[in-house]
Formats: structure tokens, C-alpha cells, sequence
């Protein structure tokens, strides 16, 4: 992708960052800052195989091999991103209760774009931040054991010859022009929150409900692309208690856990 000339991109401080979010009983104890690297999320898999504790945050201003669901590549031009990915340790939740994090840790996304950006971000399920249809933000959750890495992609100030696919955006595009600083401070401080809670009560309604209120695919019809190929045509009804898009199908409800959700227009 060709870099745009002529727009500010200065760099993320890490000195800066760790002495903003890092305190003493929170969950965020280290905050690491890289030039370049394949894939945040993969770098910190290999730590949570190697037992590093939860709280682990590590942002790269250019990733090589940035991965997103079902194996697609994610590459963004240097600092026209926010890159970062965050190592969590849910011990006390079941492992049937635990593909909530990446939804709340795209409520956190979505809440911290319209504080700091006032763009009108929404979800779709599962994984994806919205700015109308466009998509603005990606979410990646990986488990290793007990850990689970979470990965987010924002597209901030990209051009579009530098976004991926003609349906995407950036908040540079969307006319918003906050600091990736301010946005990574807000997105991690509104996840820590949520995720502390979430782990306290992990079957409490409330999380569903918070969900429901910024998710734009319950209520539409979507097409989801099934693992083997096959395919489900309906409307999206309400998201159930394990996290999973229920879908009224012609042959009744159908949750779907996994597979590629599209909108149907």
C-alpha cells in the first residue's frame, strides 16, 4: 500500500503511556511499544506460552504479518494504525463463557471512539467496529490454555489507497482526528473496567444487555458463511448467553458460534 504524504503521524511514547495507565492494583502492568513486528497477537501468544502473567500490552507502529479472523492478512502503513494486542488470564471463567471477551472488549472499542473521536461507532458481530457499513476497526481474541490474547487493528489516519478493502475506513476519513495516545488510553482503561467486572460476574445479564445496545447486526437480515462451506440465510434476533448470533432461519432459531457474518443489505 502506498503511504499518504502530508499527514501527521507522530509515534506512540511508551514512557509516556505506562506512566498514564499503569497503576498500582491495576490490570495493566507493562505497556511495550515496537517499530515493527509480524503480529502483536503472535508475540504474545509465544509470551502466555512462556507464563507471562495477565496485564500484558504490547502495541507495534507497523505490523507485517497482522492476522484477522478465518486467516485473512491485516497490513496497515506505519503509525496510520492503532495496533496493539493484550495478554488476559480469565482463570475464573468457564471456558464455555469465555468468547464474551472479544465482545466486550469491542464494547470498550466502540465506547472509547465515540468519547474521544465522536464518530458513531456500532458493532458487528463478532468481531467488527463500524462506522455506518464501513468498516473502521478489527478484533482478534486467541486462547493458549488459560490465557487469551486479544489483538485490535484501528484504522485512524489511512488514506484510501491505504485501506485494505474499498468497504473500510479510517478515522481520519470519517473527519475525526484524535491522538492514537488518547484513543489507546481510553480503549484500554474502558476494557480493564469491563474486564475486571466481567470476570467477577461472568454470567451476569448486564453484560448481554451492554452488548445488545451498540450491536448494528441484531435486527438484520445477514448471511453467514459456515465452517465446511455452508451457508445460513436470516435475521439476526438477539445474541444468547454464550455470546453466540442467533439467527432466524426458515427451519427455526440457529446460534452460530463461528463462521463469517455478513450484512445483507
Amino acid at each position: 500500500m502506498a503511504q499518504q504524504t502530508g499527514v501527521e503521524r507522530p509515534p506512540l511514547v511508551a514512557a509516556g503511556l505506562r506512566r498514564r495507565v499503569i497503576s498500582p492494583g491495576g490490570l495493566w502492568r507493562e505497556i511495550r511499544v515496537v517499530a515493527e513486528t509480524g503480529s502483536t497477537n503472535a508475540d504474545l501468544l509465544a509470551e502466555a506460552r512462556a507464563g507471562a502473567a495477565e496485564g500484558l500490552v504490547l502495541a507495534a507502529e507497523a505490523q507485517t504479518a497482522g492476522r484477522g479472523r478465518l486467516g485473512r492478512s491485516w497490513v496497515s502503513p506505519p503509525r496510520a494504525a492503532l495496533t496493539f494486542s493484550v495478554l488476559l488470564r480469565p482463570a475464573a471463567v468457564q471456558p464455555g463463557e469465555r468468547g464474551w471477551l472479544p465482545l466486550l472488549t469491542g464494547v470498550a472499542v466502540a465506547a472509547a471512539l465515540r468519547a474521544e473521536a465522536a464518530v458513531p461507532a456500532v458493532l458487528k458481530w463478532p468481531n467488527d467496529v463500524l462506522v455506518g457499513e464501513r468498516k473502521l476497526a478489527g478484533i482478534l481474541a486467541e486462547a493458549h490454555g488459560d490465557a487469551i490474547v486479544v489483538g485490535v487493528g484501528l484504522n485512524v489516519t489511512s488514506g484510501p489507497a491505504e485501506l485494505a478493502v474499498p468497504t473500510a475506513t479510517s478515522l481520519r476519513l470519517e473527519g475525526a482526528a484524535p491522538g492514537r495516545e488518547a484513543l489507546l488510553e481510553a480503549i484500554l482503561a474502558g476494557l480493564a473496567g469491563r474486564y475486571r467486572a466481567w470476570c467477577a460476574a461472568p454470567g451476569a445479564p448486564g453484560w448481554r444487555e451492554d452488548y445488545l445496545r451498540w450491536c448494528a447486526t441484531v435486527g438484520r437480515p445477514v448471511r453467514s458463511e459456515l465452517p465446511g462451506g455452508r451457508q445460513l440465510t436470516g435475521t439476526a434476533v438477539t445474541v444468547d448467553p454464550a455470546g453466540r448470533l442467533v439467527v432466524q432461519a426458515g427451519d427455526g432459531l440457529v446460534p452460530v458460534g463461528a463462521g463469517d457474518v455478513v450484512h445483507v443489505r
